[in-house]
C-alpha cells in the first residue's frame, strides 16, 4: 500500500479499516476454513428430529380409594385437589377424571415452565396438605408426562410357527428391554401386550376349615416370606461373610414350599392345602399384529426362520416401545436400538421369531431432514444459476462463498445454543437464503462498477465501493432483523414451536453482514482485478 492509498484510508470510517484487514491479509481464507469445517461438525453432531421439542410440563396425580364410589372420589379428593393445585404458581389448566375407587388430576404448566421445578412444586403441594386427604386414600403418585415419554422405536415380536404363547413372547420382551436399557440416550420403555408370568394359589377350602388357617394368613405369611434381608455377619480367618435372610421366591416349588403353620409340631406346607399354578396372568385385553399387501417390504430385525407372514394373516404380538432422552439424537438412538436387536436375534431372541419395526422415528426424521437438505441444495444451484446469468460467472462466484459459510455458521450457532436440525429450523435457513445474498450481492455489484471506472487504484476503489453501500446494507439487514423479533415473544405452544424461525433467521442476517464484511471483499479483489479498467461496448 502506498502513502497515498495509506492516507485516504485513514479518512475513511472504521468500517472500512475492518474490510481492509481482510482484504489484504490471509484471515479471509481462515475464515472462509473454519466456518465451512465447523458447520460441517455441526450437520452431524447436532441432533435431528422431525419438530421442535415443545416443554410444557404436565403432572398426572394418580390417587386410589378403594371401596369409594365415582361420586364420593370427586367430591372427597378430585374437587379438593383440583383447588389446591389451581394455587400454584406457573398453572395454566387443572382437570380431573374420578370413577370407582380411583382418580387421576392432571396438572398442566404454562409453556416453558421448568419440568423438575413444576414436579417438585406438585409434589410438595400435596405433601404439605396431606390433612384434607380423606383417611380412605392408600396410595397416590406423582407422574411427570413428557414429549421424549413418545416412544421413537416400536419393534413387534410375534411367532413364526405360532409355538409361542403371549407369557413366552412377553418374557422375551422384558429380556429385549434390559438390554436395551444399556444403549446410551435410551429413555423409558415398556412392553405392550402380553400376559405376564404369574403364580396363582388356589385353595382348597376344606383343607384350610381342617388346619384352622385363613386366607388373611395366607397372604401375610406369604409377605413375610418373600423378602430378602441381611441378618448380621461374622468374620472367619481373613474374611466377612454376610448372612442373608430370602431371598425372593424364585419358583412354584419354593412358593409352595413355604411353611404356612405349625400343628403339633408338624408344619402345614402351602402345597399342603392349596394348588399352586405357574403360568400366564388371566387376559384381559388381546394384542394382534395383522399383515397387509406390503407384507414382503416390511422392515424386520434380523432374519426370521419358520412360515412367513402372508397377506391377511394375523398373530399374537407384543411390542417393546422405546423412547429416548431429552435432547439426544433420534436418529443415533434410533439405529442403535435396531442394530442392537439385529444382534440379538439368534441369542436372546428365538430363530423363530419375528421382529417387525412397526415404528422408526428416526428413520422417518432422517429422511424428512435429508429431503429438506436436498432443497435447500436445490435452492443454492438455482441462486448461483440466477445471478452467472445477471451478475457474471466470477460475481456469482463470489456471492456462492457466502451462502455455504452463512449456512454453516448459523448450524453452529443452532448446535451451540441447543437447538436441534428439524423441519422449522431447515425452513428457517431456506427462507433466510434469498435475503442472505442480499449483502454480499450489493458489495460485488458496487465493486464491480468502480473498477469499470478505474479512478482509483484497485484497493481504494474496492473500499470506495464498500463505504458507500455499507451504511444502506447494515441498515436493510437490521431492518430484517428487527422484523423477525417480535417472533421470540409468541406464547403457547406456537412459541418453541417457533423459536428456530426466530432465531435462526435474524442469526443468518447477522452473518451475512459479517461475511460482507471480511470475504466478499477479499473475494472480489482477488477475482475482480481483472475488470478494472475495461469498459462495456
Amino acid at each position: 500500500m502506498d502513502e497515498l492509498d495509506l492516507q485516504q484510508t485513514e479518512k475513511r470510517g472504521l468500517t472500512v479499516r475492518i474490510v481492509e484487514l481482510f482484504t489484504t491479509s490471509q484471515l479471509s481464507v481462515l475464515f472462509l476454513i473454519i466456518s465451512l469445517i465447523a458447520g460441517a461438525a455441526a450437520l452431524i453432531l447436532t441432533p435431528r428430529e422431525e419438530d421442535p421439542q415443545i416443554v410444557v410440563p404436565v403432572m398426572d396425580v394418580l390417587i386410589q380409594y378403594p371401596g369409594a364410589s365415582s361420586e364420593e372420589v370427586e367430591k372427597l379428593v378430585a374437587t379438593p385437589l383440583e383447588v389446591l393445585f389451581k394455587q400454584l404458581q406457573g398453572v395454566e389448566y387443572v382437570y380431573s377424571v374420578s370413577k370407582p375407587e380411583a382418580a387421576v388430576v392432571t396438572v398442566r404448566y404454562y409453556v416453558g415452565e421448568n419440568l423438575e421445578n413444576s414436579l417438585t412444586k406438585t409434589w410438595d403441594k400435596i405433601m404439605s396438605n396431606q390433612s384434607l386427604i380423606p383417611p380412605g386414600v392408600t396410595d397416590w403418585k406423582v407422574t411427570p408426562v413428557e414429549i421424549d415419554n413418545v416412544p421413537i422405536v416400536l419393534l413387534t415380536l410375534s411367532s413364526q410357527n405360532n409355538a409361542n404363547d403371549g407369557m413366552y413372547l412377553r418374557r422375551v420382551a422384558d429380556e429385549l428391554i434390559s438390554a436395551f436399557r444399556s444403549i446410551d440416550d435410551v429413555g423409558k420403555s415398556w412392553v405392550v401386550g402380553g400376559e405376564p408370568r404369574r403364580v396363582s394359589i388356589y385353595a382348597d377350602s376344606a383343607k384350610l376349615t381342617a388346619n384352622d388357617i385363613t386366607l388373611l394368613e395366607i397372604s401375610q405369611t406369604l409377605a413375610n416370606a418373600n423378602v430378602n434381608l441381611q441378618a448380621g455377619s461374622f468374620e472367619r480367618g481373613n474374611q466377612q461373610l454376610v448372612l442373608e435372610a430370602g431371598p425372593h421366591f424364585g419358583s412354584a416349588d419354593e412358593v409352595g414350599a413355604t411353611v404356612i403353620k405349625s400343628i403339633a409340631g408338624k408344619p402345614v406346607y402351602l402345597r399342603d392345602i392349596a394348588r399352586i399354578e405357574d403360568g400366564p396372568a388371566d387376559v384381559d385385553h388381546y394384542t394382534r399384529i395383522g399383515f397387509g399387501p406390503s407384507v414382503e417390504e416390511m422392515p424386520t430385525a434380523g432374519t426370521a426362520s419358520g412360515n412367513k407372514p402372508q397377506v391377511g394373516e394375523e398373530r399374537p404380538m407384543v411390542t417393546v416401545a422405546i423412547a429416548k432422552r431429552k435432547g439426544s439424537n433420534a436418529v443415533q438412538v434410533a439405529e442403535a436400538v435396531i442394530a442392537k436387536a439385529e444382534e440379538l436375534h439368534g441369542t436372546l431372541i428365538p430363530e423363530d421369531m419375528l421382529l417387525s419395526i412397526t415404528r422408526d422415528y428416526g428413520e422417518t426424521a432422517n429422511h424428512k431432514v435429508n429431503e429438506l437438505v436436498k432443497h435447500l441444495s436445490f435452492a443454492i444451484v438455482i441462486i448461483v444459476v440466477l445471478l452467472a446469468f445477471t451478475l457474471g460467472p466470477k460475481e456469482s462466484f463470489i456471492v456462492s462463498i457466502a451462502v455455504p459459510m452463512v449456512l454453516a455458521l448459523t448450524l453452529l450457532l443452532d448446535y451451540l445454543s441447543g437447538y436441534t436440525i428439524n423441519r422449522v429450523t431447515l425452513f428457517a435457513l431456506i427462507l433466510s437464503l434469498g435475503l442472505l445474498v442480499d449483502d454480499p450481492i450489493v458489495d460485488v455489484e458496487n465493486i464491480h462498477r468502480h473498477y469499470k471506472m478505474a479512478k482509483e487504484s484497485p484497493l481504494q476503489a474496492l473500499l470506495t465501493a464498500v463505504d458507500e453501500v455499507r451504511p444502506p446494507t447494515i441498515l436493510a439487514t437490521f431492518a430484517v432483523i428487527v422484523s423477525f423479533l417480535p417472533m421470540f415473544f409468541i406464547t403457547g405452544m406456537m412459541g418453541p414451536y417457533m423459536a428456530p424461525m426466530a432465531f435462526n433467521v435474524p442469526i443468518a442476517m447477522i452473518v451475512s453482514l459479517i461475511v460482507a464484511f471480511s470475504v466478499t471483499p477479499w473475494a472480489s479483489y482477488k477475482l475482480l482485478q481483472g475488470e478494472y479498467g475495461s469498459h462495456d461496448e
